[in-house]
């Protein structure tokens, strides 16, 4: 894990975080997303420097697309995010975790 893999995970895992339980490394048909929220179906995925080089960012995107047409969300964050205002990213993360359980059908 990258150190800010590490910074998030420590506020994620063992359901340290708004009890909901998140897994890292997780496999996904053909992929392996950082962290995964099953309850929710949503999937956090820390990019570092690399996701800016070469074709990366359009590798990135497919895989995003074809993850939520599984009915997965994502949430992308930077490395520099989770460094800088780790806040702002756990309360993104919240607000969408709860969004997904209020438009979740009864």
């Amino acid at each position: 894990m990258t150190a800010a893999e590490r910074t998030l995970w420590a506020k994620l895992r063992g359901k340290r975080f708004s009890n909901h339980r998140f897994h890292r490394q997780t496999s996904i048909e053909s992929y392996i997303v950082d962290f995964y929220c099953a309850e929710r179906k949503l999937i956090l995925e820390i990019d570092g420097s690399v996701h800016l080089l070469y074709e990366k960012p359009e590798s990135d995107l497919n895989r995003q697309k074809h993850l939520e047409r599984l009915g997965f969300k994502v949430l992308r964050f930077t490395n520099e995010e989770v460094k800088n205002s780790i806040e702002v990213v756990l309360e993104t993360i919240l607000m969408e975790l709860e969004e997904v359980y209020l438009n979740k059908p009864q």
